[in-house]
């Protein structure tokens, strides 16, 4: 019975395969309106301000954490199928419901949020799907199987913009369905088509998701009853404690991983717009580019990681990726002698209104409309002096951004693969359903404090103490890493029943 069936192997490869297609959808979900939040929301309600739509925001991640160690429970004693399928059913009903968010006469906001929120409680099965991934595979089979994983959600994040940009040429008015109720316009139609693709993705969880578990050398465990639902008779190979010491550690590590990109995302707009006196409209497409060609790197990280981890091991990748990141934000310190064009609160008397400096904080998809106002020819560019650091630090040179960005976005990947590829091999063969929800929780809560430090820090200190608290972060993340180092191993490597 050690020895897997062909069959066997297929259909276990079929499951994993719906898997990282899940994945892909939950990602695309998140990332399919991210664009148009902000002018729909002033549509349905002029009451919302750019703080609410901070919440908007930010709700998908709550919703996330909250969702993560719940489906994650439930997958560890019930077929995986039912949190797959509950979970996705539920972001369904919440694209749906974000698609009806114009029809009621008052609180649209409300339901806006209630609408995100959901969407990510549906997002928390990446928590199942991971932990499905890692029961699924063997030793050697985990890290390339991870990076796929990881790859598939990048895809997911840089597709969902793209979707979005090609339903805009339906237009603000588009299509009414009376009888429905439903507007079929830019706004709803990405919904509604994130929506289609997680009815096909719950069809074919039921058609073809099967469930395998296999042990750290791949032999498949034998279950209870035949088709391999169930829970699974545990042998020898199970026993052991966890080693909560690396597992607490490589929580953090993700977390300041996540965080630290959050960070990156959410001061790139800000940030050119102050040192290079872009327009809103300059900001947002530049930034929009260089984000894209990061995704795109990213993806090509991910692949080569596969075959560099097997040479060199997964915890020297972490280290370089963590030191590269590192580098990364080192390069963003201003040190030049040349200070940033200031943006005076007066031009030639025709002013327009600034938006307050933490909205202006805001991510670069909730930046107030692009548009500028009729009567002024002028949108004020540069450093705006409410900012009292721009009056003496220097300026940030394009050539240290865009060495910065190529950085990050190399490190970043490394970073995420690593540590869920070794979170999930300290772990071991019990089902890990849990413990990823965990790890996805304390990455939510990374991506919800990342853009709440920025519009503190960077606002009211400058760009000089927030990338020199960002490095001093990864400093201690490093410093971790080397003091658990020898901990980050694989759980049947622990306990001498493989070799490294």
């Amino acid at each position: 019975d050690d020895v897997e069936t062909q069959e066997h192997y297929k259909s276990r490869w079929r499951s994993i395969w719906i898997m990282y297609l899940t994945m892909f959808l939950s990602s695309v979900g998140f990332s399919i309106v991210i664009m148009s939040v902000w002018p729909y929301l002033q549509k349905i309600d002029p009451t919302a301000d750019a703080s609410f739509l901070g919440w908007i925001i930010a709700s998908y991640s709550i919703g996330q954490m909250v969702a993560s160690p719940l489906f994650g429970l439930w997958s560890n004693y019930r077929p995986r199928r039912e949190p797959l399928v509950i979970s996705t059913a539920i972001s369904v009903a919440a694209n749906c419901l974000y698609a009806y968010v114009h029809v009621p006469h008052s609180h649209n906001k409300y339901y806006m949020l209630t609408a995100r929120a959901l969407v990510g409680f549906g997002a928390g099965n990446v928590a199942v799907v991971r932990s499905y991934i890692a029961g699924a595979t063997s030793l050697t089979e985990r890290t390339s199987a991870m990076a796929n994983t990881s790859a598939c959600q990048a895809v997911g994040f840089i597709l969902g913009p793209v979707f979005q940009t090609c339903f805009t040429l339906i237009g603000e008015e588009g299509v009414t369905w009376k009888f429905l109720c439903l507007q079929l316009n830019m706004y709803t139609t990405p919904v509604l088509f994130g929506a289609l693709l997680g009815v096909i993705n719950i069809i074919l969880i039921f058609a073809i998701f099967r469930e395998h578990r296999v042990d750290d050398m791949g032999r498949q465990y034998k279950s209870i009853n035949s088709d391999g639902e169930g829970s699974d008779v545990l042998d020898q190979n199970t026993e052991g404690s966890i080693d909560h010491v690396a597992v607490v550690a490589l929580n953090i590590l993700f977390f300041v991983i996540l965080f630290v990109f959050a960070v990156f995302e959410t001061i790139a707009t800000p940030l050119t717009m102050d040192m290079y006196s872009w327009t809103r409209k300059e900001a947002v497409f530049y930034n929009g580019i260089i984000l894209s060609a990061i995704g795109i790197e990213s993806v090509v990280v991910f692949m080569v990681v596969k075959t560099l981890s097997k040479k060199t091991g997964e915890r020297a990748i972490l280290h370089a990726g963590l030191l590269i990141v590192l580098v990364g934000f080192f390069i963003l310190l201003p040190w030049g002698k040349k200070l940033p064009n200031i943006q005076w609160q007066e031009i030639k008397n025709s002013s327009v209104p600034r938006t307050a400096p933490s909205e202006m904080l805001a991510p670069f998809w909730s930046l107030p409309e692009l548009q500028l106002p009729p009567n002024h020819t002028a949108e004020p560019v540069g450093c705006p002096v409410t900012q009292a650091w721009c009056l003496n630090t220097p300026m940030i040179y394009l050539a240290q951004y865009i060495s910065s960005d190529v950085l990050i976005g190399l490190g970043y990947p490394v970073c995420n693969v690593m540590s869920y590829t070794l979170y999930s091999k300290v772990l071991g063969p019990k089902p890990q359903g849990v413990y990823m929800g965990w790890l996805t929780a304390s990455g939510s809560g990374a991506r919800i404090l990342g853009p709440v430090f920025v519009s503190q820090i960077y606002t009211h200190l400058g760009p000089r103490w927030a990338f020199s608290l960002i490095c001093g972060v990864v400093v201690v993340s490093l410093l971790l890493l080397e003091i658990v180092y020898k901990r980050l191993i694989a759980f049947s490597v622990r306990y001498g029943r493989m070799q490294e």
